[in-house]
């Protein structure tokens, strides 16, 4: 294999309540291709569980950052980011379990250019290893983010291709990116903050790249859900950030040309939401988004952006498409 020389990758792993899953986890990237010239971080969000304990134990392999209070996803990463020092900064979650060339293949992919900012892996299901998990999100006009490949065979999704947004369960992305558009916006706590910051980064003109050589198995909300698709929780604060999204990174024509879209994706998501008994939920998520919405701060318009606003925009028509072609596959 193709040695990669000097690059370092900064590993960041927020925890919460991972008894179950983080040794798993920490245990897969010491049979890392290059295992040793990684940092592995690890940010604890106050678990109430044994799991600190566990990454106590393990501070000769780690860096154990513990936050005072419970502050989310978002918050958690930024932290780990911040006190990283890679070139690129590799986002795991406590219950992926990676391939010994995972880390390698995602560098590799994201060094082939300048304009990457960051590479979605292969994700597959951890209990259900001949099925797909994540290829890579992407975003359309209703407002929906959606997960490329779940529930396909692992056959499908083999080539590398561009995407929306990587998903930050197990992505890699560029540091000097973060450094021009900003980290991840902690007013979202958790869910769909990925989804925003590969936003900015396409604002800005860079790219998002899947890599279908990064593999790993994601056991999948393991730790806000219970290992379910939905909980009260999710789909609540899943709405809220949907709504912060569109409002965040649509200037004000953008919005209002795509008003009609976004308000029947909300109006079809609460009828399927009340179908399967998170009626409530979705529209107290709704509710909180709309209401909150000075605590969020728009990506600047630029003019020198205009040209970019329109190909998203195609894009965001495009993907309407692909998700529906997707469900009727």
């Amino acid at each position: 294999m193709e040695k990669i020389e000097k690059m370092q990758v900064s590993i960041v792993i927020p925890n919460y309540n991972g008894e179950a899953y983080i040794d798993n986890c920490l245990d897969s990237l010491k049979e890392q291709t290059d295992a040793g010239r990684y940092e592995i971080i690890v940010v604890d969000d106050c678990s109430q569980d044994k799991s600190r304990e566990l990454l106590r134990a393990r501070k000769n392999e780690i860096t154990l950052v513990e936050n005072s209070r419970n502050r989310g996803f978002a918050a958690s990463v930024n932290r780990g980011i911040r006190a990283s020092r890679g070139e690129y900064v590799l986002l795991l979650n406590n219950d992926v379990v990676v391939t010994p060339d995972f880390v390698h293949n995602l560098t590799a992919a994201i060094s082939r250019s300048e304009r990457i900012f960051s590479v979605s892996s292969r994700m597959v299901r951890y209990y259900e290893r001949d099925k797909l998990d994540d290829v890579g999100d992407q975003y359309h006009v209703l407002g929906w983010a959606f997960k490329r490949g779940d529930g396909k065979p692992v056959t499908e999704y083999a080539k590398p291709e561009r995407v929306f947004s990587t998903c930050a369960g197990a992505g890699l992305y560029r540091r000097a990116v973060f450094e021009e558009i900003g980290l991840f916006d902690e007013a979202y706590f958790a869910y769909l903050e990925d989804l925003d910051v590969s936003y900015r980064g396409l604002i800005y003109g860079y790219e998002n790249w899947y890599e279908p050589s990064a593999v790993c198995y994601h056991i999948g909300s393991a730790t806000t859900a219970d290992g379910e698709k939905y909980s009260p929780f999710k789909v609540r604060i899943s709405a809220r950030n949907n709504v912060y999204t569109a409002y965040k990174n649509m200037p004000a024509l953008q919005l209002l040309v795509n008003a009609p879209f976004l308000i029947g994706g909300f109006a079809i998501k609460t009828a399927v939401f009340t179908k399967r008994g998170y009626g409530k939920d979705y529209r107290a998520g709704l509710k909180e988004g709309l209401t909150t919405l000075h605590r969020i701060q728009k990506t600047p318009f630029k003019a020198a952006h205009t040209l970019r606003y329109l190909q998203i925009e195609l894009w965001l028509l495009e993907n309407l498409g692909r998700h529906l072609s997707e469900k009727m596959r």
